[in-house]
């Protein structure tokens, strides 16, 4: 019966170890991979910047009651949903290769959509190595391929390198 004892206590103290063995390495492994300098978070406005759109009305600013987008970035069109009381909005555009951004515009939601396509060339831009590169938009025009309610566009800054300034102008 000693032997059967001297053997069980001998196995019971090999496993306790390999159990201390185990949860170190893992608690060593944790720590490894959860260090991390603050460059990994991608949040200080470091990624590709969105398009800023502003609404006239003749020559003058003006809020929209409502406003819906639609934007088509190649393999699906997506609603953006709708807008109240809006002086602008904010547009992602595609970061595909694709050189335009289709959009089409809605003011009320029986009615027509204006489509507008967006012209453009890209920068890619390194950024850091938790963000990696992002996209800067270039030679930024709009075209106006179908109206109403959108009834022209004007120019805005031709160049996209963060969402400050505005880029189009939708006249309605």
């Amino acid at each position: 019966m000693k032997i059967w004892f001297s053997v069980l206590k001998r196995l019971w103290i090999q496993n306790n170890f390999k159990m201390k063995r185990l949860l170190s390495f893992l608690i060593i492994s944790l720590v490894m991979i959860s260090c991390g300098g603050d460059d990994d978070i991608c949040e200080s406005g470091e990624g590709t910047p969105r398009m800023k759109i502003m609404f006239k009305n003749a020559d003058k600013i003006t809020t929209l009651d409502s406003i819906k987008l639609y934007v088509n970035y190649g393999v699906r069109t997506v609603d953006l949903g709708w807008s109240r009381n809006a002086d602008s909005i904010l547009v992602p555009l595609r970061v595909d290769e694709s050189p335009y951004t289709d959009l089409f515009v809605k003011t009320t939601a029986k009615g027509d959509s204006s489509l507008v396509r967006v012209n453009y060339t890209t920068k890619s831009i390194y950024v850091s190595p938790g963000c990696g590169a992002k996209l800067n938009y270039e030679n930024v025009s709009g075209e106006l391929l179908k109206a109403n309610p959108v009834i022209k566009i004007e120019p805005g800054q031709n160049f996209i390198e963060n969402e400050d300034k505005t880029n189009l102008y939708l006249v309605f």
